[in-house]
């Protein structure tokens, strides 16, 4: 096996290692030291914090986020099948379809049970 092939490899990791912890180590040298209350307090959206943060959240806020994750993740799919539909022929087209009418149907099913529903 040569080991020569992988130096450059080796090379761009040092290289990176040695660039960001300088930069690291220049910020911190050159940087404004002046901490105060103000800096030093927890900031939150503008405003002091209120409640517990181990309070409950609604289930919905957690299925409307997985409905736009599954969402996301079907348009990841029919991107490449779009710009490779000539390439794949009827076999793709098929396959793609059935994906898309099992989602559909998801989604309908989703939506019957009132999960896309906010109050």
């Amino acid at each position: 096996m040569n080991l020569q092939q992988y130096f450059p490899v080796l090379l761009f990791i040092i290289v990176g290692t040695v660039v960001g912890c300088a930069l690291i180590a220049v910020g911190s040298l050159i940087g404004p030291h002046k901490p105060d209350a103000q800096k030093n307090s927890a900031y939150e959206c503008g405003f002091e914090a209120f409640g517990d943060a181990r309070m409950k959240f609604d289930v919905r806020y957690y299925l409307v986020a997985i409905l736009f994750i599954l969402f996301d993740i079907e348009i990841a799919f029919v991107f490449p099948w779009a710009i490779a539909s000539k390439a794949v022929g009827m076999v793709g087209f098929v396959t793609v379809m059935i994906f898309l009418v099992v989602l559909t149907v998801g989604f309908i099913y989703e939506w019957k049970k009132g999960a896309l529903d906010w109050e």
